[in-house]
């Protein structure tokens, strides 16, 4: 299993990935410490109940990678050769523990890479949305994606996958016109 190569990525496509995680106070508390940020906000109960959410907040950064993950498997595995960055990065609601989150993303561009020809960079807009379908997260990230051996790349190096074929397809998001 591979993620997609440059030219396969196909801009506008919606991508609904099919994993949810429900996130946890243990999830919390241990990327919390091992990034140092020791914020009362997401760690002390006591403190957050004198907040405006009135109990801890999810870290924001576990969001982002976490929301950023779900893409992984049937995108980008064995087919990414750098993150080149974000040019954005919201969270427009809190997180908080006991939310089941899930992702979508769509790709907003491509095009050739100028200074490598075994690739080429795309633009993603990752979003994540809570059990409540409330917009959690939204990031533009660009990576550097590579070509097929067929336009100049060289085969992916995936772990336990010799053939270099493809994830399952992942099911388009509905128009926003279908019943979901």
């Amino acid at each position: 299993m591979r993620g997609l190569y440059f030219e396969e990525f196909e801009v506008g496509r919606v991508y609904r990935h099919p994993f949810t995680r429900t996130v946890t106070e243990s999830d919390n508390v241990l990327f919390t410490s091992l990034t140092m940020n020791t914020q009362p906000l997401h760690l002390d109960h006591e403190f957050a109940k004198g907040t405006i959410h009135g109990r801890p907040l999810f870290n924001s950064l576990f969001t982002l990678a976490l929301v950023g993950g779900f893409h992984v498997l049937e995108l980008t595995f064995g087919t990414t050769l750098g993150n080149l960055g974000y040019d954005s990065v919201k969270f427009p609601h809190p997180v908080f523990h006991g939310d089941t989150l899930r992702g979508e993303t769509t790709i907003l561009d491509k095009r050739e890479s100028r200074s490598r020809t075994d690739s080429g960079i795309v633009w993603f807009e990752h979003r994540g949305y809570n059990q409540h379908d409330e917009l959690i997260m939204v990031c533009t990230r660009v990576g550097l994606m590579a070509k097929s051996p067929e336009h100049g790349g060289s085969n992916p190096v995936v772990p336990g996958n010799q053939t270099g074929e493809p994830a399952a397809p992942a099911a388009p998001a509905p128009a926003a016109n279908e019943e979901q």
